[in-house]
């Protein structure tokens, strides 16, 4: 038990609500349309465990290798020093064969589902496992976290129908924009150890004024993409809800944090944006099963 929980604090286990959410929400409304073709009911329940198992093999490697590309860096920065490999409760050795074992397990269980998720499935990978690199030469690393988080609501489509769609394309670009404009909020916390470093994030390259205006033009066109999405539900006061919870609870994010005032930071990027990935997918999924 003691080595599930420092694998699980490795990774972050609990960060899972970020993508998770949107992942089930894309799942459902596949399943909604495309449940007049199948003739056993139950058809998706097998797909539904594949897809969170997928999701739960993807966040380990993308975490597990993030921690051990950064543990010297971590190492370096008082904030991050007490994180598990840092501070020797797991070994980069040990860390890097759990990320290998978990990317194994991705694609196997990718291969399982249909012909287009095997393909795809090194290549989610790829992009997962290329962010932890991207601070170190560019400022746009926020957005190739935002692209890595964004894969879920795609990935979970193609599962149920083995083929893109613009709708779960939308759905991507609201957890992009959404991601990268939560995690430059986040970025605050690291923007003077980042210049001393020479590692690049929006804050470092600009001022805590110009780095969350960015981020709230993010996060407007996530709220634009978001209702573009909802166009193609059910007209249901639950899906309404579900956007304007989403929306209300980003521009609480916002007047949390602002260049003055940053000890929200924790409870902006945890707890807030958990919540609003939480409100948006249970309140649009009750309006898509009640439709």
């Amino acid at each position: 038990m003691n080595s599930i929980t420092k694998y699980a604090r490795l990774v972050k286990f609990s960060h899972t609500i970020f993508a998770m959410p949107f992942a089930m929400l894309a799942f459902v409304y596949a399943v909604q349309n495309n449940s007049a073709s199948q003739s056993n009911p139950w058809w998706w329940a097998t797909l539904l465990v594949q897809v969170v198992l997928c999701m739960v093999f993807a966040r380990n490697v993308a975490m597990g290798f993030n921690r051990w590309a950064d543990r010297e860096i971590d190492a370096r920065n008082p904030r991050t020093a007490d994180r598990e490999i840092p501070a020797g409760k797991v070994s980069p050795r040990a860390a890097l064969w759990f990320v290998a074992v978990n990317a194994l397990l991705f694609i196997l269980t990718a291969s399982t589902i249909n012909m287009l998720t095997a393909l795809l499935s090194p290549v989610a990978l790829a992009v997962v496992m290329f962010y932890s690199y991207c601070k170190r030469f560019t400022s746009l690393a926020h957005l190739v976290l935002g692209l890595s988080l964004g894969i879920a609501p795609v990935g979970a489509y193609i599962a149920v129908t083995g083929q893109f769609a613009l709708e779960a394309c939308i759905l991507s670009l609201v957890v992009i924009t959404w991601t990268s404009g939560f995690d430059i909020i986040y970025a605050l916390q690291d923007r003077e150890f980042d210049r001393e470093q020479g590692l690049h994030s929006i804050p470092a390259k600009f001022s805590p004024a110009g780095a969350l205006a960015i981020s709230i033009a993010l996060h407007a066109v996530s709220i634009a993409s978001l209702l573009w999405f909802a166009t193609y539900l059910p007209s249901s006061l639950w899906t309404w809800a579900g956007v304007a919870a989403f929306t209300a609870i980003l521009c609480l994010e916002h007047i949390l944090v602002t260049p003055t005032r940053t000890r929200h930071i924790g409870i902006a990027f945890g707890t807030l944006n958990g919540l609003a990935s939480m409100s948006l997918a249970v309140l649009v999924i009750i309006g898509l099963l009640t439709a």
